[in-house]
């Protein structure tokens, strides 16, 4: 069937965090809101209507997963990214945030260091801190127009006591999406130094353009063994709001520890309708992902030509991946509180603020371009007028 990503649906009265805050946090009511990353198109048919199957039953038990479930998530694996796992390396858990979460209680002690590499997804920074580790941070570099790994620096920046590394592949919020090259120098450097890998990969199917996505623990059987890896359907169909997510854990030891450690927390039952949209999505939701993508490639050249021809003193830095693009407003010349007040009064568009990815995002803003077009031109529209206007007063 052709999907119409076009249509503007209305989600002010649906719960929606992205819709429901923009009034609180910006004090203007009309905002546009293209910060948190959750898309403004219906998910795939065939998961709608998965869901209203199973919500006509009437009856919301505990849920089990059957063996179709995990040959969904195998055979996407295979099909989408060549990977060929074994069944019994995957682990349920309820979130990608939850997961890691739970990986680095069950893989590290207190006191132990975490490499992040900055600017980079902003819960990373609580999970870690917040269950006494320490951060190590190994800022991405900028190389050539684009950015990269910096591990030379890393190799200053680690000791014994650094255990665990935290990839985010594709990276949120640059959109890079590391290179085969890439991942085997990092994967190298991991060995060398005996770090566990817990690699977020919950954007893998957002691969925009002609890149390619590369599981690091695809890479050989010595990076599966020191890899766990983290995917959901969330932001593949949209399904963030249904709680469930997979670890993929080819280490027997580290698995189990993980595994004990949800059950620990009684999170392992799982939620029967994020369960049925999963194994529907997998299966099913193939062609719409694939219209989507194309969608997403307008729509990220929309975004980049506009900028560059009407905003020029925004800098979009083109994304490989994701639909997140990461915005250059530095020669603004406005401080944090000035920029966001910018964009989120001036010119009424909730953007999510650089800074809050750390070290390297001051001064940028990310934008998420998975809405119709119609929208994003009016987005864009507004932040043109308001930055042209705020040029003027200057």
């Amino acid at each position: 069937m052709q999907y119409n990503f076009d249509e503007v649906i209305d989600r002010t009265q649906t719960d929606s965090a992205k819709w429901a805050r923009n009034r609180a946090d910006s004090g203007v009511a009309d905002v546009i809101p293209m910060w948190v990353a959750d898309m403004d198109f219906q998910s795939p048919a065939p998961v709608i209507q998965a869901l209203v199957r199973r919500a006509q039953h009437g009856i919301f038990g505990y849920p089990r997963r059957w063996d179709s479930y995990y040959d969904a998530i195998t055979g996407w694996l295979h099909r989408r990214h060549g990977w060929d796992i074994q069944r019994d390396w995957i682990v349920n858990a309820p979130g990608v945030v939850n997961a890691l979460t739970l990986a680095i209680q069950a893989l590290s002690k207190p006191g132990d260091k975490i490499v992040v590499q900055p600017p980079v997804y902003h819960p990373f920074y609580p999970i870690v801190q917040n269950h006494g580790r320490q951060i190590v941070l190994n800022p991405l570099r900028w190389e050539n127009q684009r950015y990269v790994m910096d591990l030379e620096n890393l190799e200053r920046q680690i000791d014994g006591r650094t255990k665990l590394l935290i990839l985010c592949n594709p990276h949120n919020p640059v959109g890079r999406v590391w290179t085969r090259a890439e991942l085997e120098a990092l994967g190298e450097f991991c060995a060398r130094h005996n770090l566990l890998i817990l690699s977020d990969e919950i954007h893998c199917d957002l691969i925009l353009r002609e890149h390619r996505h590369t599981p690091i623990a695809a890479l050989s059987d010595e990076l599966a063994q020191r890899t766990l890896t983290f995917i959901a359907p969330s932001k593949t169909f949209n399904l963030a709001g249904l709680a469930t997510s997979v670890v993929i854990a080819p280490n027997e030891k580290l698995r189990a520890e993980l595994s004990r450690t949800i059950e620990d927390y009684g999170l392992h039952i799982g939620n029967v309708f994020g369960i049925r949209a999963l194994e529907a999505g997998y299966r099913e939701g193939e062609e719409w992902l694939d219209q989507l993508l194309v969608y997403l490639e307008g729509n990220v050249r929309f975004a980049v030509r506009f900028i560059e021809e009407r905003i020029p003193r925004i800098k979009p830095i083109c994304p490989e991946g994701t639909y997140l693009l990461w915005l250059d407003c530095r020669a603004l010349g406005l401080d944090r509180a000035a920029l966001n007040t910018l964009m989120r009064q001036k010119a009424r568009v909730a953007l999510q603020d650089g800074a809050d990815f750390g070290i390297g995002g001051e001064g940028f803003q990310r934008l998420n371009f998975a809405c119709p077009r119609s929208i994003l031109e009016q987005g864009l529209a507004r932040i043109e007028a308001a930055v042209n206007q705020t040029s003027e007063i200057c």
